[in-house]
């Protein structure tokens, strides 16, 4: 089960970055375009769809590696017994809030299906098909708080602490809150 999950982590954080090059591409054929004296219909539409898809995917694996902002100012200055409190209070909000917001976009998803909803922009395409792209990525961020909360209920380190060590062990002081 680890080893599934961590593919699905970097997995999404892969589709994350993919969708980030799509938006370079489309960015730059259009404007290469342009010049051409050629249209790209839709750019913006795709461009907007790749955005969306790339924040949402990214939300799992960054979580894991310590880049999202966390209260680490404050639960970095406890004592163990209450950083591990804090910090599964600080999961099983998370997970609750998250787990709403995957049920609300499921909802939303859904709803879009159900009235054939269609995209308002030059393409006319299901609107439900790149708002998938949202309900995957909240779904696989809730499986990442879920999984940190398992590991610090089971008094393990969180992947994303053992990340931040990591990086001040080497020396990089970046990302230090």
């Amino acid at each position: 089960m680890r080893r599934f999950l961590d593919r699905l982590y970097t997995g999404s954080g892969v589709i994350a970055a993919l969708c980030i090059l799509g938006i370079c591409v489309v960015m730059l054929l259009q404007a290469f375009g342009r010049e051409a004296g050629i249209l790209f219909r839709g750019a913006d539409d795709i461009v907007a769809w790749l955005c969306a898809a790339a924040a949402f995917f990214a939300l799992g694996h960054t979580f894991r590696h310590g880049e999202l902002v966390r209260v680490g100012l404050l639960v970095n200055r406890l004592p163990p017994r209450g950083r591990r409190a804090a910090e599964v209070f600080a999961l099983s909000v998370t997970s609750v809030f998250v787990g709403y917001m995957l049920w609300a976009v499921a909802l939303f998803v859904y709803e879009s299906w159900k009235f054939n909803e269609v995209a308002q922009g030059l393409i006319k395409l299901p609107i439900w098909i790149p708002q998938t792209t949202f309900l995957l990525g909240v779904l696989i961020f809730l499986l990442a708080v879920l999984d940190e909360l398992h590991a610090v209920l089971n008094n393990r380190k969180p992947s994303y602490q053992q990340a931040e060590e990591a990086r001040i062990a080497a020396g990089d002081f970046s990302e230090t809150t």
